[in-house]
């Protein structure tokens, strides 16, 4: 058996916990404390994330999407694959060290994708990008926690707060779609995004195609 290599780590932005990324021969890994954040070998999940979104939105022209949450760039490559030459991609990424992580020790992973010329990259905050602007995205997707009740940085509450959704229904075009990835289901949040104003689909999904953990995706239309 392959040992796994500690390779960095870098503290969350209120200081308050660490994450260390880790590699095993050519599989990687990014945990927080004992918890394992994502894995290169599944990426089922947060793909679907992108592709239910971009299918949801596939009339818009120039379509403009925000990605909340790098990670192993699963989710960017996917929206990338499904979204024509004419789209605008921005991802926001809270830890500057998973930037590195990407165009460093996790290059061949992440196969040129940053360097996309659809793509722009902040190290920035995705509430304060979502709360910048109103009626400015075809689809904002988030996968920055494991979900609105497995937070990773407690600054991220309000995302999944009724003034989060409130704020991110109004940074939405009209037929836009708010989408989020959660390692479970979660009824409480299931009646916020409905509360907002919603149009609320909630699609189960595994985090390698039909196997590994069963996980949940929100779909939330802004019908305004």
């Amino acid at each position: 058996m392959i040992p796994w290599v500690q390779l960095d780590s870098a503290r969350t932005p209120d200081g308050a916990q660490e994450l260390r990324l880790k590699r095993r021969g050519a599989e990687f890994s990014i945990m927080l404390g004992t918890n394992e954040l994502m894995n290169s070998r599944l990426s089922g999940s947060e793909e679907a994330l992108a592709r239910l979104s971009c299918e949801r939105i596939a009339d818009a022209k120039r379509p403009g999407i925000l990605i909340g949450g790098l990670g192993m760039g699963f989710t960017l490559r996917a929206a990338l694959a499904a979204l024509d030459r004419d789209a605008a991609v921005t991802v926001a990424e809270l830890v500057p060290a998973v930037v590195v992580w990407a165009r460093g020790p996790m290059s061949r992973i992440f196969d040129g994708c940053l360097d996309d010329p659809r793509v722009t990259l902040r190290e920035a905050d995705v509430g304060q990008l979502i709360r910048a602007e109103t009626t400015a995205w075809d689809a904002i997707l988030l996968d920055v926690d494991n979900g609105p009740e497995g937070i990773v940085y407690q600054g991220n509450d309000t995302l999944y707060s009724a003034a989060g959704l409130a704020a991110a229904r109004a940074a939405l075009k009209p037929g836009g779609v708010l989408a989020v990835w959660s390692q479970g289901p979660d009824g409480g949040f299931t009646r916020r995004l409905k509360q907002a104003g919603f149009a609320v689909e909630e699609i189960n999904t595994r985090a390698n195609g039909k196997r590994g953990a069963r996980h949940v995706i929100w779909i939330a239309t802004n019908q305004a």
